[in-house]
């Protein structure tokens, strides 16, 4: 199949790779042409426009927000004066609802195809071909992208013929996943503070009633503390639960806990922390068991680690800016919740 694939990022290069080694024909397309010319070397073509990817049977976007998939496929050069009648176009980024709308509405004027499939799973799910794929749309369109769907993952489900839902089921499973990361969170710092083990109680939580993989992956992920590199971006967490609010006053269906939610991701990138995994969501609990007691918690190295980014901040705003910032809670925090009698 001649396939096109605009957004060559953390889970693009994975997706696109694999289309390769299914034997699909690539040609891709990013802002950042040196992301795409690893795909060279694999068997691809690459694209000096979004228009250039979009003249084979599919064209595939996968990027990070409303605003690069309107670029892509509204602006000059775009896939949508360029894509044939008849093909396809296959966006499987993470967009809103009512973009969604827009497009199918805008392809469907063309007498092009839409088709909705957003992905569950984190770059190395991408890369090793296990997504979980959302579809939805015309019922032969989306029987027509099933190779490139047994390429990319490991199950796709087809949840309507409509292709905007598959973006709002996308949409609501991304809530979720932020609900159980901020509840782990809490958990997390609530048992830290009577002196149990973060990983051993994880280990606990995921050997019991807790099995599921998204407690096991972002369980482990705020036991280890680890939020960088990261998998997905805070911001575009905090994009998703608006992207979610959005949809549901359109569908008159309240979502006070997504409130809550894209509140939590903003404190987070207040504080410098929207580069973070948004699994660094749990930090802002950590950050608030430990608040009154700030004036103790950082080391002088961290702090002067800091000072550059810092400078016009206050002592009490650096120290919180150096956890939000780096993911890394300073040594002298201990795992029981108590201070360090360091004083600086």
């Amino acid at each position: 199949m001649q396939v096109g694939f605009i957004g060559i990022g953390r889970m693009g290069s994975g997706m696109a790779a694999n289309l390769l080694a299914a034997g699909h024909a690539l040609t891709a397309y990013n802002r950042s042409t040196a992301k795409a010319e690893s795909l060279v070397g694999k068997g691809a073509k690459l694209a000096k426009t979004p228009g250039e990817a979009a003249l084979g049977d599919v064209v595939i976007t996968m990027l990070a927000n409303d605003q690069a998939v309107e670029q892509a496929v509204f602006g000059e050069a775009g896939l949508l004066e360029s894509l044939p009648h008849g093909a396809i176009h296959l966006s499987m980024s993470t967009i809103s609802y009512a973009l969604a709308e827009r497009l199918a509405a805008a392809h469907r004027d063309q007498g092009q195809e839409f088709v909705a499939a957003p992905v569950f799973g984190r770059p190395d799910a991408a890369s090793a071909a296990k997504l979980f794929i959302v579809a939805g749309g015309k019922t032969d369109a989306v029987a027509r992208c099933q190779p490139l769907f047994d390429a990319l993952g490991q199950r796709t489900f087809i949840v309507s013929d409509a292709a905007p839902t598959a973006n709002l089921v996308k949409l609501s499973g991304n809530f979720l996943i932020a609900a159980v990361i901020e509840g782990l969170g809490e958990a997390v710092t609530l048992v830290s503070k009577a002196g149990v083990d973060r990983a051993q109680y994880v280990d606990l939580l995921t050997s019991t009633l807790f099995g599921a993989p998204v407690y096991k992956t972002y369980g482990a992920l705020i036991a280890e503390e680890h939020y960088h590199p990261p998998g997905f971006k805070a911001e575009l967490g905090h994009k998703d639960m608006r992207l979610a609010l959005s949809a549901a006053q359109q569908l008159q269906a309240p979502m006070p806990l997504a409130s809550l939610l894209a509140d939590r991701f903003l404190a987070l990138m207040a504080a410098g922390g929207g580069a973070l995994d948004w699994s660094a969501l749990a930090l802002i609990a950590i950050v608030a068991r430990e608040v009154m007691g700030l004036a103790r918690l950082a080391t002088i190295e961290t702090l002067r680690h800091r000072a550059d980014a810092v400078h016009a901040l206050s002592r009490f705003d650096r120290r919180v800016r150096s956890v939000l910032c780096t993911g890394v809670l300073p040594a002298t925090w201990n795992s029981h919740g108590g201070h360090s009698r360091t004083a600086t």
